[in-house]
């Protein structure tokens, strides 16, 4: 009886452990990081990268808004879009931002 309790305790420990709250608090960050990019983009580069319909016009709305307590919540929102897409999304948002940047220089 006794060996199956160490059995379990082994088992248990070998299971996936969800993110820590760390974690997940890093990568609500860097979505909204990277929302603020988005904010700071032209229209015409706006146009180019693929955002859903939602997460666009919630950049276009920020965009319009001063930079006061309003624009911080709209970055807030937008991050909480963001992380509502898959990852193929995000890395499509990514390399688009990445080509705009290397563009820049």
């Amino acid at each position: 009886m006794r060996e199956n309790y160490f059995d379990d305790e082994i088992g248990a420990s070998e299971a996936p452990q969800p993110p820590s709250k760390s974690q997940l608090k890093r990568e609500a960050t860097a979505l909204q990081d990277l929302g603020e990019q988005l904010v700071s983009l032209s229209a015409a580069q706006l146009n180019r990268i693929p955002l859903p319909d939602e997460v666009l016009a919630a950049v276009r709305a920020a965009q319009t808004m001063p930079q006061r307590g309003a624009h911080k919540r709209q970055l807030q929102f937008i991050g909480k879009l963001m992380r509502g897409l898959d990852e193929t999304e995000i890395e499509a948002i990514r390399a688009a931002l990445a080509r705009f940047q290397a563009g820049r220089r």
